[in-house]
This record gives structure tokens, sequence and C-alpha cells, in this order.
């Protein structure tokens, strides 16, 4: 069996439950070539499992997704430094985080001599580099530059489960906003489809991979570690979680739980 392969079968075998099914992996679809790449995806006919493997993988290992705007595009709400930062030196440490865990977990089954230890310290490795991949893939790209895609209201199927779920836009925004001012440390706050209710909920994620719910695809995230405002803000998170509203791409978030519930189906 080839390495693709065997990598490919971690995707849907291989991986925690929650990093498959809480991180809603079918969702990402194409964050590296921008929201226009997942609707030329869904009227090309291509399946979600083929999404799914362009969403910061390549066949053979994971990937740093190129971003689908410039590094400034989104000042004045996230400004340039923080953005190169971020997307090419802390996220690029996860996708090396999570190819290495992986690499290392196959070379212990293949000498057939691992130890508890190894695989309980590899297999957090592996958790917490590969849901901070996931978790970064959906946050480039349910942003867009205020007034070209970003800010907004969400419409369609997305507004009519915001309202069923929450009452209003302003609920939801202002019980997201409040999830995310308030994770402890670092995290996120996440918007995710519960799919058994069929309804939208909000959680927060501690690190990358605690303290959510496994099951639920996320569909809207923000990330609240540090490293993600502090160049610009310092220690006002509040501020920095304000303006996010204005660059939040709704038809990207939109279109995560349009492919959500085709899962459902």
């Amino acid at each position: 069996m080839s390495d693709a392969v065997n990598r490919r079968d971690l995707l849907t075998k291989g991986l925690p439950a929650g990093m498959i099914a809480g991180l809603g992996l079918a969702s990402l679809g194409a964050a590296q070539e921008g929201p226009a790449a997942g609707a030329r995806q869904q009227q090309g006919g291509q399946g979600i499992v083929a999404q799914l493997l362009k969403a910061g993988y390549d066949g053979q290992q994971y990937k740093l997704p190129k971003l689908p705007y410039d590094y400034d595009a989104l000042e004045p709400s996230i400004d340039a430094q923080t953005m190169r930062l971020h997307h090419d030196k802390h996220h690029a440490g996860y996708v090396s985080g999570l190819n290495k865990a992986l690499e290392q977990l196959e070379r212990l089954r293949s000498e057939g001599e691992a130890s508890g230890l190894e695989v309980n310290g590899l297999t957090q490795d592996l958790a917490f580099n590969g849901s901070g991949h996931f978790l970064h893939v959906i946050f480039w790209d349910i942003m867009a530059p205020e007034g070209q895609g970003g800010g907004g209201q969400p419409s369609g199927e997305l507004a009519e489960a915001i309202d069923s779920s929450f009452g209003s836009l302003q609920n939801c925004w202002d019980h997201f906003a409040l999830a995310a001012k308030k994770v402890q440390g670092s995290g996120w706050g996440i918007m995710a489809w519960e799919p058994h209710a069929d309804q939208l909920v909000i959680l927060q994620a501690k690190d990358h991979q605690d303290r959510t719910a496994w099951g639920v695809v996320p569909l809207l995230v923000i990330d609240v570690w540090e490293h993600a405002y502090y160049l610009k803000y310092q220690n006002r998170r509040a501020e920095y979680v304000d303006n996010f509203r204005n660059i939040i791409n709704w038809e990207s978030v939109a279109r995560r739980l349009s492919n959500a519930r085709q899962l459902r189906a």
C-alpha cells in the first residue's frame, strides 16, 4: 500500500473521531483558493471527499494553504504583520507538527515496538496540531476584506438557521462574541452545526481541541490565541472580537452549512 493511500486512510480511519466529525473536515473545501473555488467545485460535481482532500492536504501530507487574499486585505480589523506571522509561522508550525506526529506513529507501527508512553504523547501531538491545522483552514476561509465579501448579513438557508437557533442574528452574534471573549487562556470561539437536532450551537475550544462537542461541524470560527491579535490589540481581545464581525464572509459560512447538511441527507 502506498504512502499516499495510507495517509488518505488516516483521514477517515486513523484520526480521532473528534477531528473527523467534530472539526467538520467535509466542509473545509478549498480555502487555499478562496470562496469562489468552493463554489466551482460544487458546480463541477466534485464530491465532498474530493473537497476534503484539497483542504490543506496534497495527497501525500498536510500542507499550509495559501491565503485567499493579500496579507493586508483585512486591515484595519487585522493588520498585515499579524497575518504574516499567524499564517506563515504559527499555522505552518501546526502543519509541521501534524505531519511529524503522523510520520512517527507510522514508524512505530511499522517497527512494532511502540510503547504506551510514546503512543500517548504522539496521539496528543496529533490531536493538538491536527485540530490547530483544521481550524485555521476554516478561519482563513470564513474571512474576507470588508466590503468585498466581508461583513454584511447572512441570507437564505444560513439566515433561517440562525433565526431558528438563536432568535435573531444579533442574539447569535452577542452569544458568539461573548463566548470568544471569555475563552480562558488560548482557544477559539466556534459556531457549529449540530446534526442530530439540525441546529446551530456556539462553543468554545481551549487550545484547539478541548472543551468542544464531538459530532458538530464548525461553520464560523475565531482564533483568540494571543498570536491572532496581540501585535495590534495587545490585551484588548474584546476589541479584536468586535472588529472581527466586519470581515466575516457569510457566503463561506453558508456554503459550509450546506455542505454539512449534505452529509446528513
